[in-house]
């Protein structure tokens, strides 16, 4: 009996030993699988680090924290602070502009700043204060350089200084407590002590382009590592067989001379080839890269991977170059940040993860007024959404996402357009009409032709795809947002009556990216403006989102 009793638990033990064996195997979703993908998922960090548009990043390490900028052009307020403790969690914490005021074009008024405005902006901390150096990609005087600075990257930041354009510029400190800016292709100018302008008669070009360096060359980004200069940048021939590349070019003296060296050629995800980033160190002295890639609707995506100094080389990637799907997290127990939130707008003030199209209308727009609502007031007449003040923005996110808004149409007058879109130079959204006394919901596809020189809205062209009566004063407007690799960049709008029952408009909407026009990726946009007369308002109760893990 006792024999009996040993091999019946033997035969438990082996049983249960071989069925978890083989769901590790096979990848089934039993305890131990799922216990092992929630580890991955908790200690990893999934590439694409942040599926979201965060291109041109510059990224620096202040003790254990690290803090990140990145281009938001004709965003308002501009140049975005991220931080992070573990290169996975990420949060806005501050901007280093709530508006820019060279031009009425920041307005929407005399033309626009689709795809100009702040570019590529250079993050240093030095002698205990941070410095943001930023040029707008425009011409003549809008185009001058601004240099901020703070003693927190969180703000308050001050404008230290204006000078002449530099084009994909980074600023850097040396140890001799000389201050350069590198721009362009490989040009340098010496700044002063203050930072107050250049130094003329310092220009110096750096190196010459060579043969196979016939296309883009730009994106800079200058760090000193263990006495030599870095030069990284871009680098991307346009001829068949060629990919986009980062490179690097590295001398013992800052004036050069300079070698070069190709540090990442790799594509990843099913996209195209990564390039344009920069590299930063840990606490315990490992270094990574932070390198965006193109996708598609969402936009210009972060990626992160190991940086190996090999032959005094950064070189990016994993073993064989690549870049990792996955990268273990620099520490554990961080909490959960996101910089695309949801809110139900309890505050009297706005969030940091918002911002608005050109620069906001402050008397406009009200979080108190109706407490736990945000009022979005009309306040100019306009022909058209790319013209209308006050449009209200967030970032979507891959893989999927979803994001829904409540919104009170009491106080529409006659002329009024009300909204949620997917917002772009082609623009898909969901859209409340105000014609006399009635109410139509319509979902409308959108295009915007600027001119060349000033990004004046030449055209706009409207096509109704579905429309209804509306006679309800609250409306539910969803859009689910899907860039899942091979799906295409699909959109899906919704509409409800109570929040609850969901009514699906149209069909898919496939979202782009066109670098011409407004150089983003497509965002979540709440929207209210005026085509008749003024002293219209519309209230939102929430902005509701979801985002699948990744």
């Amino acid at each position: 009996m006792k024999k009996r009793f040993v091999l019946v638990i033997l035969s438990l033990v082996v049983c249960f030993v071989t069925s978890e064996a083989a769901g590790k195997r096979s990848g089934s979703a039993d305890g131990a699988s799922k216990a092992n993908d929630e580890k991955l998922v908790k200690d990893y960090v999934t590439n694409p680090m942040l599926w979201a548009d965060v291109p041109d990043p510059d990224i620096i390490r202040v003790g254990d924290t690290y803090y990140l900028v990145s281009t938001t052009m004709h965003l308002m307020p501009g140049a975005p602070i991220m931080r992070s403790k573990d290169l996975k969690n990420w949060e806005t914490v501050g901007y280093v502009f709530d508006k820019l005021t060279d031009s009425p074009k920041y307005d929407l008024q005399e033309g626009t700043v689709y795809g100009r405005g702040q570019w590529a902006t250079s993050l240093k901390y030095h002698n205990g204060r941070f410095y943001a150096l930023l040029a707008p990609n425009e011409a003549g005087a809008m185009g001058d350089t601004y240099i901020f600075t703070a003693e927190k990257a969180e703000g308050e930041w001050k404008l230290l200084s204006r000078m002449r354009h530099f084009h994909d510029c980074s600023l850097f400190f040396d140890d001799d407590n000389r201050v350069y800016v590198i721009y362009g292709t490989g040009e340098m100018m010496e700044l002063k002590p203050d930072l107050s302008d250049v130094i003329e008669g310092t220009h110096q070009q750096l190196f010459k382009r060579e043969a196979d360096e016939t296309g883009l060359l730009e994106g800079s980004r200058m760090i000193k590592h263990n006495g030599k200069y870095y030069l990284l940048m871009i680098s991307h021939v346009y001829a068949p067989g060629r990919h986009r590349r980062e490179v690097c070019y590295r001398a013992d003296d800052i004036h050069g001379p300079y070698e070069k060296n190709v540090i990442l050629q790799s594509p990843f995800g099913g996209f195209s080839y990564e390039a344009q980033g920069t590299i930063v160190d840990t606490e315990w002295g490992d270094w990574y890269g932070v390198i965006f890639q193109d996708r598609g609707g969402v936009g210009r995506v972060l990626t992160l991977m190991p940086c190996r100094w090999i032959d005094g080389w950064p070189m990016l990637g994993d073993e064989e170059g690549i870049v990792p799907e996955r990268v273990r997290a620099l520490k554990s127990g961080e909490p959960e940040r996101h910089i695309v939130c949801a809110d139900d707008f309890g505050s009297d003030k706005l969030g940091l993860h918002w911002q608005w199209n050109h620069n906001p209308v402050d008397k406009a727009w009200s979080l108190t007024e109706r407490s736990g609502w945000l009022r979005l007031k009309t306040s100019r007449v306009v022909p058209n959404l790319y013209l209308a003040p006050n449009t209200l923005t967030q970032r979507m996110e891959g893989p999927t996402c979803s994001g829904s808004v409540k919104l009170d149409l009491t106080k529409m007058k006659d002329g009024d357009v009300a909204g949620f879109a997917a917002f772009n130079d082609e623009t898909c959204g969901l859209f409340i009409k105000k014609n006399g006394k009635k109410l139509t919901l319509q979902l409308n596809e959108l295009s915007v032709k600027l001119t060349q020189r000033e990004k004046a809205v030449e055209s706009v062209t409207e096509k109704t795809v579905e429309e209804l009566k509306y006679t309800g004063n609250e409306v539910w407007l969803r859009i689910d947002a899907d860039f899942r690799p091979g799906v295409g960049d699909k959109a899906t709008f919704y509409y409800s009556t109570d929040g609850q029952q969901w009514t699906q408009m149209g069909s898919e909407y496939r979202m782009r990216f066109d670098w011409q026009r407004f150089f983003m990726g497509s965002k979540f946009a709440i929207i209210n403006y005026a085509t008749k007369r003024l002293g219209g308002w519309v209230d939102v109760d929430a902005f509701s989102y979801q985002v699948s893990k990744k």
